[in-house]
Protein backbone atom coordinates (compact mmCIF):
# COMPACT_ATOMS: atom_id res chain seq x y z
CA UNK A 1 0.00 0.00 0.00
CA UNK A 2 1.04 3.09 -0.87
CA UNK A 3 2.32 5.79 2.03
CA UNK A 4 3.31 8.71 0.36
CA UNK A 5 0.86 11.93 0.13
CA UNK A 6 2.72 14.90 -1.12
CA UNK A 7 -0.54 17.26 -0.83
CA UNK A 8 0.88 20.78 0.61
CA UNK A 9 -0.04 21.07 3.79
CA UNK A 10 -2.02 24.38 3.39
CA UNK A 11 -4.58 22.55 0.65
CA UNK A 12 -5.28 19.92 3.02
CA UNK A 13 -5.67 22.26 5.83
CA UNK A 14 -8.01 23.98 3.95
CA UNK A 15 -9.96 21.59 3.04
CA UNK A 16 -9.97 19.59 6.52
CA UNK A 17 -10.95 23.43 8.65
CA UNK A 18 -14.04 24.22 5.62
CA UNK A 19 -17.67 22.95 6.64
CA UNK A 20 -18.69 23.65 3.20
CA UNK A 21 -16.69 23.54 0.29
CA UNK A 22 -17.38 24.38 -3.54
CA UNK A 23 -16.01 22.04 -6.28
CA UNK A 24 -15.19 23.43 -9.72
CA UNK A 25 -13.33 22.58 -12.73
CA UNK A 26 -13.18 23.90 -15.94
CA UNK A 27 -16.09 24.33 -18.94
CA UNK A 28 -16.85 21.69 -21.09
CA UNK A 29 -15.52 18.83 -18.47
CA UNK A 30 -14.40 16.16 -19.48
CA UNK A 31 -13.44 12.88 -17.50
CA UNK A 32 -11.23 13.94 -15.52
CA UNK A 33 -12.07 17.51 -14.81
CA UNK A 34 -15.60 16.11 -13.75
CA UNK A 35 -14.33 12.69 -12.19
CA UNK A 36 -11.97 14.58 -9.99
CA UNK A 37 -14.34 16.67 -9.03
CA UNK A 38 -16.85 14.34 -8.24
CA UNK A 39 -13.83 12.26 -6.40
CA UNK A 40 -13.18 15.10 -4.04
CA UNK A 41 -16.64 15.70 -3.25
CA UNK A 42 -17.13 11.95 -2.22
CA UNK A 43 -13.59 12.41 0.25
CA UNK A 44 -15.08 15.47 1.59
CA UNK A 45 -18.19 13.72 2.59
CA UNK A 46 -16.54 10.82 4.11
CA UNK A 47 -14.39 13.94 6.60
CA UNK A 48 -18.08 15.54 7.08
CA UNK A 49 -17.91 18.12 5.57
CA UNK A 50 -20.87 19.76 2.95
CA UNK A 51 -19.62 19.60 -0.69
CA UNK A 52 -21.10 21.16 -3.64
CA UNK A 53 -19.96 20.45 -7.43
CA UNK A 54 -20.05 23.24 -9.93
CA UNK A 55 -19.77 23.31 -13.79
CA UNK A 56 -21.55 25.75 -15.85
CA UNK A 57 -21.87 23.33 -18.48
CA UNK A 58 -23.51 20.94 -15.90
CA UNK A 59 -22.65 17.31 -16.07
CA UNK A 60 -21.72 15.54 -18.88
CA UNK A 61 -23.60 13.24 -20.39
CA UNK A 62 -21.40 10.25 -21.25
CA UNK A 63 -20.41 9.90 -17.31
CA UNK A 64 -23.86 10.00 -16.58
CA UNK A 65 -23.42 6.73 -15.07
CA UNK A 66 -21.22 7.65 -12.23
CA UNK A 67 -22.82 7.74 -8.92
CA UNK A 68 -23.28 11.19 -7.57
CA UNK A 69 -22.10 12.76 -4.39
CA UNK A 70 -24.32 15.39 -4.14
CA UNK A 71 -26.12 17.20 -7.23
CA UNK A 72 -23.98 18.79 -10.26
CA UNK A 73 -24.91 22.09 -10.12
CA UNK A 74 -25.00 24.35 -13.68
CA UNK A 75 -25.66 28.02 -12.08
CA UNK A 76 -24.32 29.43 -9.20
CA UNK A 77 -27.83 31.11 -8.03
CA UNK A 78 -28.42 27.20 -6.72
CA UNK A 79 -25.77 27.16 -4.30
CA UNK A 80 -27.56 26.67 -0.64
CA UNK A 81 -25.26 29.70 0.49
CA UNK A 82 -21.43 31.02 0.12
CA UNK A 83 -19.01 28.25 1.02
CA UNK A 84 -16.28 28.96 3.09
CA UNK A 85 -13.48 27.56 0.28
CA UNK A 86 -13.43 27.03 -3.28
CA UNK A 87 -11.68 24.48 -4.61
CA UNK A 88 -10.84 24.66 -8.17
CA UNK A 89 -9.36 21.33 -10.23
CA UNK A 90 -7.83 20.65 -13.52
CA UNK A 91 -7.93 24.27 -14.04
CA UNK A 92 -4.79 26.30 -15.80
CA UNK A 93 -6.48 29.40 -15.37
CA UNK A 94 -9.15 30.29 -13.16
CA UNK A 95 -10.68 31.70 -16.08
CA UNK A 96 -11.23 28.49 -17.54
CA UNK A 97 -13.80 28.07 -14.67
CA UNK A 98 -16.20 30.24 -16.69
CA UNK A 99 -16.71 34.43 -15.68
CA UNK A 100 -19.54 32.94 -13.36
CA UNK A 101 -17.29 31.75 -11.03
CA UNK A 102 -14.99 34.66 -11.02
CA UNK A 103 -16.80 37.38 -8.57
CA UNK A 104 -16.99 34.20 -5.80
CA UNK A 105 -13.05 33.65 -6.42
CA UNK A 106 -13.13 37.32 -6.02
CA UNK A 107 -14.33 37.05 -2.17
CA UNK A 108 -13.76 33.80 -0.98
CA UNK A 109 -10.60 31.63 -0.22
CA UNK A 110 -10.18 28.72 -2.64
CA UNK A 111 -7.48 26.07 -3.18
CA UNK A 112 -6.09 25.34 -6.68
CA UNK A 113 -5.36 21.93 -7.47
CA UNK A 114 -3.75 21.32 -11.12
CA UNK A 115 -1.71 19.37 -13.09
CA UNK A 116 -0.86 21.80 -16.01
CA UNK A 117 2.18 23.91 -17.06
CA UNK A 118 2.31 27.70 -16.74
CA UNK A 119 -0.44 27.27 -13.69
CA UNK A 120 -0.58 31.37 -12.21
CA UNK A 121 -0.88 30.18 -8.92
CA UNK A 122 -4.68 31.60 -8.11
CA UNK A 123 -5.56 30.11 -5.00
CA UNK A 124 -5.47 32.23 -1.92
CA UNK A 125 -5.59 29.43 0.35
CA UNK A 126 -3.12 27.24 -1.18
CA UNK A 127 -1.66 26.23 -4.30
CA UNK A 128 -0.95 22.23 -5.71
CA UNK A 129 0.36 22.45 -9.38
CA UNK A 130 2.46 19.75 -10.12
CA UNK A 131 3.06 18.91 -14.00
CA UNK A 132 4.63 15.54 -13.02
CA UNK A 133 1.28 14.34 -12.22
CA UNK A 134 -0.87 12.06 -14.81
CA UNK A 135 -4.44 13.82 -13.66
CA UNK A 136 -6.22 16.23 -11.18
CA UNK A 137 -7.67 12.34 -10.61
CA UNK A 138 -4.15 11.31 -9.85
CA UNK A 139 -4.26 14.74 -6.80
CA UNK A 140 -8.00 13.98 -5.88
CA UNK A 141 -6.93 10.41 -5.23
CA UNK A 142 -3.89 11.28 -2.97
CA UNK A 143 -5.94 14.03 -0.87
CA UNK A 144 -8.40 10.81 -0.23
CA UNK A 145 -5.45 9.36 1.31
CA UNK A 146 -3.88 11.89 2.93
CA UNK A 147 -7.38 12.66 4.80
CA UNK A 148 -7.58 7.95 5.51
CA UNK A 149 -10.38 7.58 3.13
CA UNK A 150 -10.26 4.22 1.50
CA UNK A 151 -10.10 4.16 -2.62
CA UNK A 152 -12.90 1.93 -2.60
CA UNK A 153 -17.10 2.51 -3.98
CA UNK A 154 -18.15 5.47 -5.66
CA UNK A 155 -14.83 7.19 -4.86
CA UNK A 156 -12.61 4.60 -6.79
CA UNK A 157 -15.29 4.96 -9.65
CA UNK A 158 -14.52 8.96 -10.03
CA UNK A 159 -10.96 8.23 -9.28
CA UNK A 160 -10.86 5.35 -11.93
CA UNK A 161 -12.41 7.51 -15.21
CA UNK A 162 -10.51 10.77 -14.18
CA UNK A 163 -7.18 8.76 -13.99
CA UNK A 164 -7.62 6.51 -17.18
CA UNK A 165 -9.26 9.54 -19.29
CA UNK A 166 -6.50 11.43 -19.16
CA UNK A 167 -3.73 9.01 -19.90
CA UNK A 168 -5.50 7.76 -22.42
CA UNK A 169 -6.50 4.21 -20.51
CA UNK A 170 -2.99 4.51 -19.54
CA UNK A 171 -1.32 4.29 -22.54
CA UNK A 172 0.11 8.12 -23.11
CA UNK A 173 3.35 9.19 -21.79
CA UNK A 174 1.77 10.72 -18.79
CA UNK A 175 0.98 7.74 -17.24
CA UNK A 176 3.34 7.60 -13.92
CA UNK A 177 3.55 4.73 -11.87
CA UNK A 178 1.72 6.28 -9.06
CA UNK A 179 -1.14 6.50 -10.88
CA UNK A 180 -1.09 2.56 -12.02
CA UNK A 181 -0.03 1.89 -8.08
CA UNK A 182 -3.43 3.83 -7.20
CA UNK A 183 -5.61 2.05 -9.57
CA UNK A 184 -4.29 -1.23 -8.52
CA UNK A 185 -5.03 -0.38 -4.64
CA UNK A 186 -8.60 0.49 -6.03
CA UNK A 187 -8.95 -3.03 -7.87
CA UNK A 188 -7.68 -4.31 -4.68
CA UNK A 189 -10.95 -2.50 -2.94
CA UNK A 190 -13.01 -4.21 -5.39
CA UNK A 191 -13.26 -1.32 -8.62
CA UNK A 192 -14.87 -3.33 -11.59
CA UNK A 193 -12.50 -1.46 -14.27
CA UNK A 194 -14.35 -4.06 -17.22
CA UNK A 195 -17.42 -2.40 -16.40
CA UNK A 196 -16.16 1.17 -16.05
CA UNK A 197 -14.39 0.59 -18.92
CA UNK A 198 -17.28 -0.57 -21.39
CA UNK A 199 -19.47 2.20 -19.77
CA UNK A 200 -16.72 4.63 -21.12
CA UNK A 201 -15.77 3.20 -24.33
CA UNK A 202 -18.86 1.59 -25.73
CA UNK A 203 -21.69 4.11 -25.63
CA UNK A 204 -21.88 5.04 -28.45
CA UNK A 205 -24.95 6.95 -30.53
CA UNK A 206 -25.21 6.49 -34.34
CA UNK A 207 -24.57 10.74 -34.58
CA UNK A 208 -20.98 10.18 -32.74
CA UNK A 209 -20.35 6.84 -35.22
CA UNK A 210 -21.51 8.74 -38.35
CA UNK A 211 -19.43 11.38 -37.33
CA UNK A 212 -15.97 9.55 -36.50
CA UNK A 213 -16.61 8.23 -40.03
CA UNK A 214 -16.54 11.08 -42.02
CA UNK A 215 -13.74 12.81 -40.10
CA UNK A 216 -12.16 9.35 -41.26
CA UNK A 217 -12.79 9.65 -44.63
CA UNK A 218 -11.70 13.60 -44.94
CA UNK A 219 -8.57 13.48 -42.24
CA UNK A 220 -6.18 15.55 -44.03
CA UNK A 221 -2.62 14.03 -44.28
CA UNK A 222 -0.09 16.81 -44.76
CA UNK A 223 3.85 17.85 -44.51
CA UNK A 224 4.58 13.96 -45.79
CA UNK A 225 2.80 12.28 -42.80
CA UNK A 226 3.80 14.16 -40.36
CA UNK A 227 0.73 15.66 -39.45
CA UNK A 228 -2.76 14.62 -39.45
CA UNK A 229 -5.75 17.11 -39.26
CA UNK A 230 -9.22 16.34 -38.80
CA UNK A 231 -11.80 19.30 -39.40
CA UNK A 232 -15.07 19.12 -37.47
CA UNK A 233 -16.91 21.97 -39.30
CA UNK A 234 -20.84 22.75 -38.95
CA UNK A 235 -21.97 21.93 -41.80
CA UNK A 236 -20.26 18.30 -40.63
CA UNK A 237 -22.01 18.05 -37.37
CA UNK A 238 -25.17 19.00 -38.96
CA UNK A 239 -24.75 16.50 -41.55
CA UNK A 240 -24.20 13.85 -39.02
CA UNK A 241 -26.70 15.25 -36.74
CA UNK A 242 -23.97 15.38 -34.45
CA UNK A 243 -22.54 17.25 -31.32
CA UNK A 244 -19.04 19.04 -30.72
CA UNK A 245 -18.74 16.56 -27.73
CA UNK A 246 -19.54 13.66 -30.50
CA UNK A 247 -16.00 14.62 -31.47
CA UNK A 248 -14.07 14.36 -28.66
CA UNK A 249 -11.22 11.46 -28.88
CA UNK A 250 -11.03 11.64 -32.21
CA UNK A 251 -7.81 13.12 -31.91
CA UNK A 252 -6.33 10.31 -30.73
CA UNK A 253 -7.33 8.14 -33.80
CA UNK A 254 -5.15 10.45 -35.58
CA UNK A 255 -2.40 9.09 -33.70
CA UNK A 256 -2.82 5.80 -34.99
CA UNK A 257 -1.35 6.46 -38.66
CA UNK A 258 2.06 5.85 -38.75
CA UNK A 259 4.44 8.20 -39.43
CA UNK A 260 2.70 11.07 -37.39
CA UNK A 261 3.80 13.16 -35.12
CA UNK A 262 1.39 15.55 -34.54
CA UNK A 263 -2.42 15.30 -34.43
CA UNK A 264 -4.69 18.06 -35.35
CA UNK A 265 -8.23 18.32 -34.13
CA UNK A 266 -10.02 21.51 -35.20
CA UNK A 267 -13.78 21.84 -33.76
CA UNK A 268 -15.92 24.80 -34.83
CA UNK A 269 -18.54 26.58 -32.45
CA UNK A 270 -20.26 29.95 -32.90
CA UNK A 271 -20.43 32.39 -30.80
CA UNK A 272 -21.50 36.00 -30.90
CA UNK A 273 -22.33 35.32 -34.66
CA UNK A 274 -18.62 34.46 -35.16
CA UNK A 275 -17.04 31.01 -35.97
CA UNK A 276 -14.34 29.89 -33.30
CA UNK A 277 -12.69 26.94 -33.76
CA UNK A 278 -11.28 24.90 -30.44
CA UNK A 279 -7.45 23.23 -31.68
CA UNK A 280 -6.78 20.18 -29.76
CA UNK A 281 -2.89 19.40 -30.03
CA UNK A 282 -1.19 15.58 -29.58
CA UNK A 283 2.16 14.54 -30.02
CA UNK A 284 4.90 11.97 -29.22
CA UNK A 285 8.22 12.21 -27.99
CA UNK A 286 9.75 15.60 -27.77
CA UNK A 287 7.35 18.04 -30.11
CA UNK A 288 6.48 20.19 -27.38
CA UNK A 289 2.75 20.97 -28.95
CA UNK A 290 2.14 23.15 -25.46
CA UNK A 291 4.53 25.52 -27.21
CA UNK A 292 2.25 26.00 -30.68
CA UNK A 293 -1.05 26.55 -28.12
CA UNK A 294 0.47 28.92 -25.68
CA UNK A 295 0.98 31.12 -29.06
CA UNK A 296 -2.86 31.20 -29.22
CA UNK A 297 -3.78 31.68 -25.59
CA UNK A 298 -3.66 28.12 -24.86
CA UNK A 299 -2.30 25.70 -23.20
CA UNK A 300 -1.75 21.97 -21.56
CA UNK A 301 1.23 19.78 -21.70
CA UNK A 302 3.95 18.98 -23.74
CA UNK A 303 2.35 16.14 -25.52
CA UNK A 304 -1.79 17.28 -25.06
CA UNK A 305 -2.24 20.49 -25.59
CA UNK A 306 -5.42 22.95 -26.68
CA UNK A 307 -6.23 26.25 -27.84
CA UNK A 308 -9.32 28.49 -29.56
CA UNK A 309 -8.82 30.35 -32.62
CA UNK A 310 -11.14 33.59 -33.60
CA UNK A 311 -11.41 31.69 -37.14
CA UNK A 312 -12.83 28.90 -39.13
CA UNK A 313 -11.62 25.60 -39.34
CA UNK A 314 -9.67 26.27 -42.37
CA UNK A 315 -7.99 29.41 -40.94
CA UNK A 316 -7.06 27.80 -37.84
CA UNK A 317 -5.03 24.97 -40.09
CA UNK A 318 -3.65 28.18 -41.88
CA UNK A 319 -2.65 29.87 -38.85
CA UNK A 320 -1.16 26.71 -36.90
CA UNK A 321 0.78 25.11 -39.29
CA UNK A 322 3.73 27.36 -39.17
CA UNK A 323 4.16 27.09 -35.45
CA UNK A 324 3.80 23.25 -36.14
CA UNK A 325 6.56 23.37 -38.63
CA UNK A 326 8.66 25.66 -36.17
CA UNK A 327 8.45 22.72 -33.75
CA UNK A 328 9.94 20.32 -36.23
CA UNK A 329 12.96 22.52 -37.16
CA UNK A 330 13.85 22.74 -33.49
CA UNK A 331 13.76 19.31 -33.00
CA UNK A 332 14.82 18.13 -36.08
CA UNK A 333 12.95 16.79 -38.98
CA UNK A 334 13.51 13.14 -38.12
CA UNK A 335 12.92 13.27 -34.20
Amino acid sequence: MMTDHPVPAAVMSALRDARRVLIASHLRPDGDAMGSCLALAWTLRSMGTEALVYNGDGMPPFLGFLPLPCPVLDDLEKLPGDPDLIAVLDCGEASRAGDALLPLLDRISSVNIDHHLGNPLFGTAGNWVDPAMSSAGEMAALIAKAAGVPLSGALAQALYVAIATDTGNFTHGNTTPRSLRLTAEMREGGLDISRLHALLENQWGEARFRLWGRLMSDTRILDGGRLAAALVTLDALRGCGASRDDAEGFVDQLRRLAGVRVALLLKEEEKEGALHTKASLRSSGTDDVRAVAVQFGGGGHRNAAGAELPLDAGGALAALLPSIRLIWEQNGQDA
